[in-house]
This record gives structure tokens, C-alpha cells and sequence, in this order.
């Protein structure tokens, strides 16, 4: 029996304000967001139809919209904005979204500080 259907979204990069300090949010920072969506692809498989299927640019428009418009403090937050953000398509049943800060303002050689979370319709 086949898993279930994706559309894999990888490595879109924004600018976010985000942070615990006051100081971390005074100026956008760096981001990536991974996303996986989970939905019925059947039909657009068969019928090589855009409209049978979720338009991952209009996804990514939504994404870019909620990340570059946050003030939140945490990843988990943005996060889960994300991926409320992308169910509110009806057709995508779950989505696992991955945050990333590209450059976590820690003292250490870190390449990333993210999260990862999935989210499914109720």
C-alpha cells in the first residue's frame, strides 16, 4: 500500500522578526521554512490539472505573508502560524512545517537553531 500524497515545499528563505530579547526583534533576521503538505494528489495526477491540486506558489505567498508580518517571539509560534496558514486550504489534510533561523544569535559555530511541528485538520 503507497503513503499518503505530498507536495514537498524545501528551503524558502525570508527575513523574520523574531526573539526572546527586545534586541533580537529590532531588526529582521534570517529564516528557512521546509514544508511538507499531505493531500489527496490523485486527481491532479490524473488529470495533469493545476486546479485539481494545491498551487504551491499561492502556499508560499500565505507562508512569505505570515513570516515577514510575525513579531513573535518563538520559532513554535511562527510556526504554527505557518501551518494554520497553509491548512486553511481545504484540501491539505496535514502539513509538517520546519523553522529555521539560518543564523541563531548564539556564541557558538551553530548553523541553525529550528523547529518542527505538524499540524492535521480536525
Amino acid at each position: 500500500m503507497a503513503g499518503p500524497d505530498r507536495i514537498e515545499l524545501r528551503g524558502l528563505r525570508l527575513q523574520a522578526t523574531l526573539g526572546v530579547p527586545d534586541a533580537e526583534r529590532a531588526r529582521p533576521q534570517p529564516i528557512e521554512v521546509d514544508l511538507d503538505l499531505t493531500l489527496d494528489l490523485a486527481a491532479a495526477a490524473a488529470s495533469d490539472d493545476l486546479g485539481a491540486t494545491v498551487d504551491y506558489g499561492a502556499v508560499l505567498d500565505a507562508v512569505a505573508a505570515v513570516a515577514t508580518g510575525s513579531d513573535y517571539r518563538l520559532l513554535e509560534a511562527l510556526a504554527d502560524a505557518v501551518a494554520r496558514a497553509v491548512l486553511a486550504d481545504g484540501r491539505v489534510e496535514e502539513v509538517a512545517v520546519r523553522v529555521r533561523k539560518t543564523a541563531p544569535p548564539v556564541p557558538h559555530d551553530l548553523d541553525s537553531a529550528g523547529v518542527h511541528l505538524s499540524r492535521r485538520r480536525v
